[in-house]
């Protein structure tokens, strides 16, 4: 398990993050507001503003997932659950939470997951 060290190191970066991830979807929203109200001279300006505000878009909401897992791990930080899967109840390694801080699931339950999904 996890020292009440670790999991602070852990948390500080969750809201290091956190707090990244929120600047970026407020810097999306205002990119796609601004191409939208863009004046297109031609068909490649539209074409040009059309891909820009899609990637902008795709971008917030992949980030945007991972703010609710963000968030979701900090509860768990806070409701001292932080750190066991979800799936089989046993903690998950510490390196795995270093790569992936807001992990919800051991590698072994990660792998079954992700097979189920396809």
């Amino acid at each position: 398990m996890a020292s009440t060290k670790q999991i602070e190191e852990l948390r500080e970066i969750l809201e290091v993050r956190k707090i990244q991830i929120e600047s970026n979807i407020e810097d999306s929203k205002n990119n796609i507001a601004q191409l939208q109200n863009m004046d297109c001279k031609d068909d490649f300006d539209f074409a040009e503003s059309s891909s820009d505000s899609f990637t902008s878009e795709v971008i917030a909401v992949q980030q945007s997932k991972e703010l609710v897992e963000i968030n979701s791990a900090l509860k768990d930080i806070k409701d001292g659950k932080y750190g066991i899967c979800d799936m089989c109840d046993e903690l998950i390694a510490l390196r795995r939470l270093k790569a992936k801080p807001f992990a919800k699931f051991c590698t072994t339950c990660r792998e079954i997951f992700e097979n189920k999904k396809r």
